[in-house]
Order: C-alpha cells, then sequence, then structure tokens
C-alpha cells in the first residue's frame, strides 16, 4: 500500500510540475499577446518618445484632422485647431480645451485612436495631455496642448490622418 501512495504522490507531482511550468509559459506569452492585441485596437499610441534628430520630409503634406470625444462624461472638449496641414518629420503643436460641466471634481483619461488604424504608428507625440490623469475641478477650464509629428516613414499615399482623443471617467477618482 505505501508503494501505491509514493506512486500516487509522484504522479501528482508530476502533474503539478507540468501545470506550473504552463503557467509560467503562458504569463511569460501574456507580454508579446498583450502588445499585439493593444495594437490592433489602437490603444498603445502613450508613449514617450526621446528627441531625436529628424529630417523633415517637405516634397509632401499630411492633413491631420483634430477630433475629440468624451465616453458619456459630463465635459466639454474640443479640438480648438480642427486641422493642421504639416510636413512628415515636422513638429507641430495643437490645443484641445476641456470644460467640467459637473458641479463637483472629476478624473478622467484620455485615450487616443487614430484612422486609419495603422497611422497610429506614426505619429510621434513628445508632449500630450493623454500621458497623464486629468481632474478637472467643477466648472473648470482647461486648454491643453500636444506635440507631435507624422513620422517621415509614413507611406507616402497617406495624405489624410485623423488623430482622435476620448476622455473615459475613471470611478472613484476625482
Amino acid at each position: 500500500m505505501n508503494a501505491a501512495i509514493r506512486q500516487q504522490n509522484r504522479e501528482l507531482v508530476g502533474k503539478l510540475l507540468v501545470i506550473v511550468v504552463g503557467m509560467l509559459g503562458f504569463a511569460y506569452a501574456m507580454v508579446p499577446i498583450y502588445r499585439q492585441v493593444c495594437q490592433a485596437i489602437g490603444i498603445t499610441q502613450t508613449r514617450i518618445v526621446a528627441p531625436v534628430n529628424t529630417q523633415v520630409d517637405t516634397s509632401r503634406e499630411v492633413k491631420v484632422e483634430l477630433l475629440a470625444n468624451t465616453a458619456g462624461l459630463p465635459w466639454r472638449f474640443e479640438a480648438l485647431d480642427r486641422q493642421v496641414v504639416l510636413h512628415p518629420g515636422e513638429l507641430v503643436t495643437v490645443r484641445y480645451r476641456v470644460t467640467n460641466n459637473l458641479g463637483r471634481p472629476i478624473t478622467a483619461h484620455a485615450v487616443m485612436s487614430t484612422a486609419p488604424q495603422e497611422a497610429g504608428r506614426w505619429i510621434s507625440k513628445q508632449e500630450c495631455f493623454c500621458f497623464t490623469n486629468q481632474t478637472l475641478a467643477a466648472g473648470e477650464t482647461r486648454v491643453m496642448p500636444v506635440v507631435f509629428r507624422v513620422t517621415t516613414d509614413a507611406p507616402r499615399d497617406v495624405d489624410t490622418i485623423s488623430l482622435s482623443y476620448t476622455f473615459f471617467e475613471l470611478p472613484g477618482k476625482g
């Protein structure tokens, strides 16, 4: 009977080791899977890019349309600069205005999306309100800049990009 119990214990330990190794492998694989999923749905756009020596491609222009949305948030949010025409590699500054229309402070976070969807990888932001959570007091209005460039590796056939920010309320904050 002792030998049978030992054999069952060895089998159980073997099964548990396989499960542990499988869990570690899955956890290791989650990082690239998460990156792919985020890239596919366009939410990996918040990246801080160190200043680099770039060349401006003056042989072409790209029109960037600026949009602003709130996901049911009682804020007024708008792009002050509706569109900007720039040369790839050229650093530009655009402005957005947001007003908290609710009678209490609210904290929210902005998420960027682009059209065409793959255009997010050609937007290099130097400064953006989307890098941090924004808390606005009741009735507060704020003008917020976004400093960015369209990189020179954007395809030549892309002449218009829509850049949209949507504010989402962070529950329990404010």
